[in-house]
């Protein structure tokens, strides 16, 4: 059951990981660092990776939170909690049904899958500040909960399953799993640091697979939704 949930666990952080507001957050944040600081490539990777310190460290917090509640709420139901760890199930196919529609019929900022509308001035806005390493961690934090409503659903569910482990039990899988969901952020500051691609072409290509990112999150959370569902997580 541990191996299984594991592999559950890092299907889940993928999912979270192409998340395609959370890459477009990345290339926004490293645009801003280098229109500031155009002849230190650099602060590039300084920036960067002070980002993603900062989201890893906030999503650790909320996954932990989430965890403990999760742990009381079954502690306190007992012989009912199969119900709450089975409803979880659901609510995994009902986010990859959600990104599955996206794919389908793709509208910009759609509900439980992207970051709403009137959310991205105010992030846009916070963004812009960005001239400094220290600015880019700073951000991090902040942006983390604008990153909520586009990237909490994996994160939910990944926190349900986790909480039969306790809040220490369940400390290296919540470890793993946010090590997953930055990863592609790493990639991404690696690839624009060391001249791979410009952030631009990052941006574009997010844009062109915006619904075959969808696509893909969405049908591998409908299949994490069944396997809990049938006990295979």
């Amino acid at each position: 059951m541990v191996e299984a949930t594991f592999w559950g666990i890092t299907v889940l952080a993928l999912l979270d990981s192409i998340n395609p507001c959370a890459i477009a957050i990345m290339a926004m944040i490293l645009i801003e660092i280098l229109i500031n600081n155009p002849q230190k490539k650099r602060h590039i990777l300084y920036g960067g990776l002070a980002f993603v310190s900062a989201i890893f460290i906030g999503y650790l917090v909320y996954a932990l939170v989430l965890i403990q509640l999760f742990s009381f709420i079954a502690e306190f139901l007992r012989s009912n909690a199969i119900y709450i760890y089975y409803a979880f199930g659901i609510i995994a196919m009902v986010i990859g049904a959600l990104h599955i529609k996206d794919f389908l019929m793709y509208k910009k900022g759609s509900f439980g899958t992207e970051m709403p509308l009137f959310m991205r001035p105010k992030v846009k806005k916070i963004i812009k500040e960005v001239t400094s390493v220290k600015g880019a961690f700073i951000t991090g934090f902040v942006v983390t909960f604008f990153l909520l409503p586009c990237t909490s659903g994996p994160l939910l569910v990944a926190a349900a399953l986790l909480s039969k482990f306790g809040l220490i039990g369940s400390l290296p899988m919540t470890l793993w799993y946010d090590l997953v969901f930055v990863l592609p952020m790493l990639v991404i500051t690696a690839i624009i640091f060391f001249g791979i691609s410009e952030v631009d072409d990052v941006s574009s290509w997010k844009d062109r697979n915006v619904r075959i990112l969808h696509f893909a999150a969405g049908i591998l959370m409908f299949l994490v939704g069944i396997a809990i569902l049938i006990g295979w997580i």
